[in-house]
């Protein structure tokens, strides 16, 4: 039973991403910390795998997105060098800083996070341009930023790469674009990140590679590339501004749980 609740979550967080643009994880990871407590896996570290089972499912939902965008000619790969360094370490970084945080503090962070991206898409506050790109130390560390955040909470990055790039000046849909391409070296560094930090942990579950659990990965990837496929045919036909509202709604939603939750089990 439980794996068919992945297969559905996996075709909701694919609709969304077509529809929106945006990555999964958000959705992904509050409903696996959900379905985690209900199938009784450990507190300590079901969020950790929540976290490290979402980021394993963008490495490949990603790739469908590059190649869309890259044959839109909108992807700026000269950015995404100069930005790739610092997200790889970043990445990993942020999968070693989350092993060190108690399961649900970390939890609690993840709400506070998502009721900040809430806040920025319900009100549609977007960051003006204001500055070139940095130099190659800043793109460094911009990439630093990105990944550790990413990692650290499960995500693509999109909500933390495209209002930076945006106020660097970069024009909103290749923002979106490289953001995307982003999204594959983030997922990469973290899963393997998860997967270090995970490994031997005496409480996680049968079928988990290192904090990855395999089931819940599968049952994800199954429906939500195909999915995404749809959202995307769905956004020619609503209001992007109206839809945004209704994501933000369930976002404020499920960042007031997260923080409820987890701060009753701190």
């Amino acid at each position: 039973m439980a794996f068919l609740y992945y297969i559905l979550l996996g075709s909701v967080a694919g609709t969304l991403a077509g529809l929106l643009g945006v990555g999964g994880g958000l959705v992904i990871v509050p409903v696996l910390v959900y379905l985690f407590q209900q199938q009784g896996f450990a507190p300590e570290v079901l969020t950790h795998m929540a976290v490290g089972t979402s980021l394993a499912t963008i490495v490949l939902t990603s790739i469908s997105s590059i190649r869309t965008h890259h044959a839109h000619g909108a992807v700026q790969w000269a950015i995404f060098k100069q930005l790739i360094v610092g997200i790889v370490m970043g990445s990993l970084l942020g999968a070693v800083l989350a092993n060190f945080i108690h399961g649900p503090w970390l939890q609690v962070m993840i709400g506070i996070f998502a009721l900040v991206v809430a806040v920025q898409m319900g009100f549609e506050i977007k960051p003006q341009a204001r500055r070139p790109l940095p130099s190659a130390r800043g793109m460094f560390a911009s990439g630093g930023l990105i990944g550790s955040i990413s990692a650290l909470f499960g995500i693509g990055g999109g909500s933390v790469t495209v209002p930076l790039l945006t106020r660097f000046s970069v024009p909103a849909q290749q923002a979106v674009a490289t953001s995307a391409a982003c999204g594959l070296p983030i997922a990469i560094s973290g899963s393997l990140g998860f997967i270090v930090t995970g490994w031997g942990q005496a409480q996680l579950p049968a079928l988990s590679f290192g904090y990855i659990y395999l089931p819940a990965f599968l049952g994800i990837v199954l429906s939500s590339t195909l999915f995404a496929i749809l959202g995307a045919r769905w956004a020619h036909q609503v209001s992007a501004s109206t839809l945004k509202k209704i994501f933000a709604l369930l976002l404020l939603v499920i960042g007031l749980r997260l923080v409820a939750s987890g701060g009753v089990l701190v």
